[in-house]
């Protein structure tokens, strides 16, 4: 389970010192092919919660950044409501890069924070509800939660839609729902029109599968609701404050929205680690910081909660609360999904 609790937290030096580096325009994601696949048996049972395991041999891999030039995992498979799959594979052309150099901090440390009560608290008031960033959250009918990122695009976990072999049983007529304030407060159901997910996703080993654990649902039809905007994510320092937030429809508050905020403990080329309280249900939620950007601080998503990690330290066992990050090649891949033409995306 997501469990927050009391954890003794020891980041040792397979932690990434240095972070992405930063640059001046987006990588470019260029289709190669297309390739028509057999329709799925949507055969795979829905679950609304994900748990791995890291082992030291994992750690080790998850330390190393990922090749810019490299597309292989970025290949995606669209999917329609009649089952139909097409994959597309993609080349990645990297624009010339401007590193910041940034200090390493000290890899080798030990540091007990205590995690006592549960501080997520509901949204109950109408005005919120309604209003940015609240509005932008969704309830994916798979028993998730999404964020709205454009008028007519949810930003999900992909465990929430496929298991990692096929996709799930929920997901052959999947919807979305948009909560709907009130005395009685209830969901307005949307038709999801097609799913695309990345083959870094579809038969990863388990323990690193959480690394491309996203994907986009693409609506029937376009929504008046507020939407977030993404960002790749950002060297820690560069969060305000050092923390994220996501709001969700955890399983234990049915029926309402969760919002939360924590520090970010530690984060590698992929993956942000936390101890936000959580539990199953808000898988797929949109993590968000507050960014600089052209002198104001804005909230942007620069990742996808995933769920439970459990990382294997010297053989003890360290549990975190995941979330994906949004590299400057995923944000390139979903930036293409959505707009299906690579250089709209290059100077964002």
């Amino acid at each position: 389970m997501m469990i927050p609790g009391i954890s003794s937290l020891i980041f040792m030096s397979w932690v990434l010192s240095s972070e992405i580096a930063s640059h001046r325009t987006n990588p470019e994601v260029i289709p190669q092919s297309t390739l028509h696949l057999t329709p799925s048996l949507f055969s795979a049972h829905d679950t609304s919660e994900l748990s791995t395991v890291c082992t030291e041999d994992c750690v080790l891999r998850e330390s190393l950044e990922e090749p810019l030039g490299s597309s292989q995992q970025l290949d995606y498979e669209t999917i329609f409501s009649n089952g139909s799959r097409i994959l597309t594979t993609l080349m990645v052309q990297v624009p010339q890069l401007y590193p910041r150099v940034e200090k390493k901090g000290n890899t080798l440390r030990n540091r007990r924070q205590v995690y006592g009560p549960d501080v997520r608290f509901s949204i109950r008031s109408r005005r919120y509800l309604r209003d940015f960033p609240f509005a932008t959250a969704v309830r994916v009918s798979t028993g998730c939660t999404g964020v709205l990122i454009t008028e007519r695009h949810i930003l999900t976990a992909a465990h929430c839609v496929h298991d990692g072999q096929d996709y799930v049983q929920g997901a052959r007529k999947l919807r979305v729902g948009f909560l709907h304030p009130g005395i009685r407060p209830f969901l307005r159901w949307v038709r999801v029109k097609s799913i695309m997910v990345p083959r870094g996703w579809v038969g990863a080993p388990a323990e690193l599968s959480m690394d491309y654990d996203y994907a986009l649902l693409e609506l029937r039809r376009a929504q008046s609701h507020p939407h977030m905007s993404l960002a790749v994510s950002p060297p820690m320092q560069d969060l305000a404050g050092g923390r994220v937030h996501f709001s969700g429809f955890d399983s234990d508050r049915p029926g309402e929205l969760v919002y939360r905020s924590c520090r970010v403990e530690q984060q590698t080329a992929h993956l942000l680690y936390q101890h936000c309280d959580a539990q199953p249900g808000a898988s797929g939620s949109g993590v968000y910081g507050r960014l600089r950007h052209k002198g104001r601080w804005r909230r942007k998503v620069i990742g996808v909660f995933s769920g439970h990690q459990w990382v294997e330290v010297s053989g003890e066992p360290k549990d975190y609360n995941v979330a994906v990050r949004l590299t400057p090649q995923k944000y390139a891949q979903i930036c293409y999904w959505i707009r299906k033409a690579s250089f709209s995306c290059l100077h964002e």
